[in-house]
């Protein structure tokens, strides 16, 4: 009897169709996704819908990232106990039912809690895809696939604030989630019958005490930067402080227990590899950089310059298309030349765009915003990936849903944090810029305000794409650290 040929990669094997596998994934991710911020435009909706403050609807975005950094940690776990098919299964109808509840709910109580649910299911795909691509494809095939799921994280959210002010202010509110509720049971039906499981079912023993320390660390620390702007006191207020140091205190016990066990949550030895840590680093700093973006110019567009949520939405299309067409063609790149060749010109044109941002003015022309946003979405898309890919590039195969998870992680913790403190700087400079003015109750001076506030957030954000040209002259081309091993290959 002929001996069935062993793959390193499923990609490699002519029997497995890859195609159907990668669709069920990228379609329910990419309308998962979406929702982190497809609510963005439809705050000032809701408030008046269910008479709410500003830092009541907030918890919409915020406690969307909070469930997220609960459930993600422990993405590696669950990825050793369950099957792909499992989990993926799982995690969409999960998804699908909060979204369900969100759309018929009839207080913000319960359409917070659906929207909770909604999360729940959406922290656990992105480490879940990231880890079946890397199990079934090379390295040297990994940058256009790669750049495939930047197609999803970076589009799909980028395109929220668009269909979120079409959608509301010619359907209701309601459509964003009604809208969704198809596409996530399609998703559903396809994987069904389309995936196949990847990897190896081991079983690891649970840690508890780990769990308990990555809820109150991660959620903790995100809850304590989202809960930023509900009090006048901001970062001094004894609640934000509290939720703060608890929560950063929760993951220094995390990370050392995890340092000390056989068979670690999150094994954060991911870190001894220089290219991983540096695509990190570089990571959270383009989170940041487009969060301060995607959250900043509604807010400018819909204030100073008075346009509607539907036409702000709208004039940041083109730059969330591009970055979604640009993705896929980026990852090409990056096999081809290295990432080297991408990241150091991409970084020096997006700190030039976050300079020039951060010369916004009450009379700046609309197509100024939209090309600051294009060459800000394009350069994400050329940065972004290539080192997130780079960086997993060089783990050894049974590092994969670590350093996932790790990635994974630091997304929702990274928004959180940029969001708060993004917000907090912007609030903080328009109250100066009022206590100093004549008139402060003016409509002109409340607008110059805001804009001051503005021009703030983007010169901070200059200050760290500077970080990011400087660290993009440092990368190399990473190759896995270790051969692939008998025991790996199942």
């Amino acid at each position: 009897m002929q001996e069935t040929k062993k793959y390193e990669f499923l990609a490699d094997d002519p029997n497995v169709k890859v195609m159907p596998i990668m669709l069920s994934l990228i379609i329910g991710a990419f309308f998962a996704i979406l929702n982190e911020t497809l609510l963005n435009i439809a705050m000032v909706t809701l408030m008046d819908e269910f008479s709410i403050e500003l830092p009541t609807v907030q918890w919409m975005a915020t406690g969307f990232l909070l469930v997220m950094a609960i459930v993600i940690p422990i993405s590696a776990l669950l990825m050793q106990w369950f099957t792909t098919r499992q989990l993926f299964l799982g995690t969409m109808i999960v998804f699908t039912i909060g979204t369900i509840v969100s759309a018929a709910a009839p207080t913000f109580s319960i359409l917070l809690v659906g929207r909770l649910i909604q999360a729940s299911g959406t922290g656990l795909l992105m480490p879940i895809i990231f880890n079946v691509f890397l199990m079934i494809f090379p390295p040297e095939r990994r940058g256009k696939v790669m750049g495939l799921i930047g197609l999803v994280i970076m589009f799909a959210p980028a395109i929220g604030p668009t269909l979120s002010g079409v959608i509301v202010e010619y359907l209701g509110w309601r459509y964003l989630f009604i809208v969704v509720i198809p596409f996530a049971i399609f998703s559903i039906l396809f994987g069904y019958r389309h995936l196949i499981n990847v990897g190896e079912v081991t079983k690891p023993k649970i840690d508890f005490i780990s769990l308990v320390f990555s809820t109150i660390g991660f959620g903790g620390v995100v809850y304590g930067f989202s809960a930023v702007g509900e009090s006048a006191d901001g970062f001094l207020s004894v609640n934000v402080l509290t939720a703060i140091v608890v929560g950063a205190i929760g993951v220094v016990l995390f990370v050392l227990r995890q340092l000390k066990l056989d068979e670690p949550i999150m094994d954060l030895r991911v870190f001894r590899y220089p290219m991983y840590t540096h695509a990190v680093i570089l990571f959270l700093i383009i989170i940041m950089a487009m969060f301060a973006s995607e959250i900043i110019l509604p807010i400018y567009m819909q204030g100073p310059l008075a346009l509607s949520a539907a036409t702000a939405g709208l004039v940041l299309l083109p730059g969330s298309i591009l970055n979604g067409v640009m993705s896929p063609f980026m990852g090409h790149l990056f096999d081809k030349f290295g990432p080297r060749v991408l990241m150091i010109p991409a970084t020096i044109v997006l700190s030039g765009t976050m300079f020039m941002m951060s010369r916004l003015t009450i009379d700046t022309p609309v197509w100024v915003v939209v090309l600051g946003y294009i060459l800000i979405m394009l350069t994400v898309s050329a940065i972004m990936m290539p080192a997130e890919t780079n960086g997993l590039n060089q783990l050894p195969k049974r590092l994969y849903p670590h350093g996932t998870a790790v990635m994974s992680t630091l997304q929702p913790v990274g928004g959180a944090i940029g969001v708060s403190i993004f917000i907090s700087i912007l609030n903080a400079r328009q109250l100066r810029f009022l206590e100093a003015s004549a008139n402060p109750t003016d409509a002109t001076t409340i607008d110059l305000a805001m804009v001051a506030g503005v021009e703030l957030v983007y010169f901070i954000a200059f200050a760290m794409s500077i970080v990011a040209v400087i660290m993009a002259f440092f990368v190399y081309r990473a190759k896995p650290d270790e051969p692939i091993r008998e025991e790996d290959l199942g």
